[in-house]
Parts: C-alpha cells; structure tokens; sequence
C-alpha cells in the first residue's frame, strides 16, 4: 500500500505489459504527430465526460496551461491566480518569458483567492493611467503547494460568475479533476461547466507515461495544434501515452470512489490508536494529515510500516508534518490488517523517556 502519489505507481514491467496487452487487443491506433488514432479517441472521450464541445492532447500539463491561457487573453496581458498555483510556482515564468504576459498572484501562502480579492484585482487593473484589463482568470483545484486542498464549490461559482459578468475567460487548472471530483461528490462535468476551459492530467492517476488534455467549446480548440507544433509539443507516437490513458480511465471514478470510502473507513480505526491522528483538511481531497506525539519517533514509524509493505512518504520542507495520500493502492489489503500494521509499528516507534 503506497500512500503516496495520486495513483498506481508505474514501473517499466507493469508499462510494458499494458502495453502488450492493449496490442493484443487492436487498441493501439497510431497517431500523425498526435494527431488522429488512439490520440483523437482520447480527446473525443474526455470532451464528452466534462461536457464541453472539444479537446486536444497536450504532451504536458504546463504547455496546456500555457497555450489555453496564451489563446484567452489575446492581446490583453495581465492573468489573475493563485500566488499558490502551478502555474506561479512551478512553470518557470513561462507566462512572460514565452507570451509576454503578466501574472498576478492573488492569496499568498492559502490555497484560493475569494471573490471580493478578484474584485479588487479586476478593478486595479482598469483604474491606473493607463488601462491594463485582465486577460484572463485562472484556478488550480487541488491546489498541490497547499496538500491539495481544492477551491469550495460556492467561492469557485461566485468567482466565476463574476468572470462571466465581467467578460474575461476562466481557466480551470485541474489535473486531479477525476479524483476531485471523486473527494467532493460533485461530477467531472458540473465542475467544468464553470469554465471556458479545462486541463487535466493523464499520467497523475490515469497510468499514462506522460500527456495532459485540454477541453474547451470549438473555436478555442480548432486550429490549437499549430500552437502546440510552435512550441514543440506536436509528438510523434503520442498514441502509445493516450491508449495508457484510455484504458486507465475505464472504471476509475468507481475504483477511486471505492478507495476513499475505504480509506475514511481505515482513518476512523487508526484515530482510535495512541499517539496518532490522520487528519482531513477542511477543504481537502486525497491528502491528509499525519499527526504523532513527541514520544513516537516519525522516521522509525516510517521504517517500520516500509517493513511491512506500506509506504509513509517522509516529511518535507513546504509542509511540517507527514501527508498520507488515498490511491486505489488501499485496496490492495484489507482495513483490519492496514490497521494492524500501524499499531504494531507504533508500538516499535515509541521512544524511551530520557
């Protein structure tokens, strides 16, 4: 059981192997330059499970948020998101530095911005000598910097809303859209109705190598793999990744849903042992705290649970405290056993009073 990551982990025996198997199968459909095949299937399957009239292969997350925010904004240069986000953080300022535009981060140090925030910034933007409007907004939910805690369903509405009425697209940066969906109750296709498009990823939890799509209504999508050729992202065999991507997307929200009913289910067992809390954010998804008193040793606990097959990620530097992370791993062994694991291990982690 690995409580890491946001799915299975994938090896190059188990890759191979699926690959075999969907040759086998006639479910491999070549590409031209991730163009057509298993890679239109793909793109023809997510449009329709988040509702929006279109979709095209991205071989990453970054240069998906990259072009659809590129392609909203126009000639306008200032994006509104989460000081937080990805995109901020994690993308290497490729917003200015490849098309010239302008971030502004919202929020530092929490995981959204609230809609009076937004208000203030649109507002900023059009009351200087001279006038700068907002190209476009964006929101990551989960948002990973902050354990991935997601954006509450009614501040995204309210935020959105005021996009609309204001005339400025809305981007949603969600590449755990599937298993967000699965942690708050509420559908891949009502999430996406709030917005003017959508990423989300194919290998986080879908089994794909690498590969993200980008979803959105025609006109925003048609003509958008020139830009994805410019920028290097048009691959040859992006087929081998999207056939990963299908057949890993058969049955996921059932076998997600499956794990984190029965992680809450394993949570509830392990609060009731001695020195140790698992526990929820207000606004979290599959990521949970890991709480132990001073007198059990947190790198012994680790070691000792690895020695039986369960996997703690270790703390690091952006968050004080181990984070347990659901996957469909769990239902690899049974709640009494995962259970019977940890309080043996505690037991081996106390450490002896000075």
């Amino acid at each position: 059981v690995v409580f890491a990551g946001d799915g299975e982990p994938q090896i190059p025996q188990s890759m191979v192997t699926r690959i075999t198997g969907l040759l086998q199968s006639d479910k491999l459909q070549p590409d031209t330059y991730s163009i057509g095949g298993s890679v239109e299937m793909l793109e023809s399957r997510i449009a329709q499970e988040l509702g929006m009239e279109a979709a095209i292969w991205m071989p990453t997350g970054t240069l998906a948020n990259q072009i659809a925010l590129r392609h909203h904004c126009g000639t306008k240069s200032r994006i509104v998101l989460q000081e937080q986000s990805h995109i901020y953080h994690d993308e290497g300022d490729a917003l200015v530095k490849l098309s010239g535009l302008n971030a502004i981060p919202l929020a530092p140090g929490r995981p959204y911005f609230s809609v009076d925030e937004l208000r203030k910034a649109l507002e900023e933007a059009t009351s200087g000598r001279v006038l700068n409007p907002v190209g476009a907004v964006s929101i990551e939910s989960p948002v990973r910097r902050q354990a991935g805690q997601v954006v509450p369903w009614n501040e995204m509405r309210s935020i959105t809303n005021l996009c609309h009425d204001e005339g400025i697209p809305v981007h949603l940066d969600a590449a755990r859209l599937y298993m967000m969906s699965a942690a708050t109750g509420i559908d891949v296709k009502k999430y996406a109705s709030l917005f003017d498009s959508v990423y989300i990823s194919l290998y986080k939890y879908f089994g794909a190598p690498f590969g993200a799509i980008l979803a959105g209504p025609d006109k925003f999508i048609e003509n958008m793999f020139h830009d994805r050729r410019m920028f290097g992202g048009g691959l040859p065999s992006s087929y081998l990744s999207a056939a990963l991507a299908l057949e890993g997307m058969n049955g996921f929200p059932a076998r997600f849903n499956k794990s984190f009913n029965k992680a809450k289910a394993l949570f509830e067992i392990i609060n009731k042992l001695p020195g140790i809390e698992i526990r929820q954010f207000q606004n979290g998804s599959n990521i949970f705290e890991l709480l132990i008193t001073k007198n059990i040793s947190t790198d012994q606990l680790i070691e000792n649970l690895l020695n039986v097959n369960i996997v703690i990620p270790e703390p690091k530097n952006d968050w004080p405290v181990p984070l347990i992370h659901v996957n469909t791993t769990i239902l690899r062994k049974s709640n009494s056993e995962i259970a019977d694991s940890f309080s043996d291990a505690i037991k081996k982690s106390i450490e002896p009073a000075p």
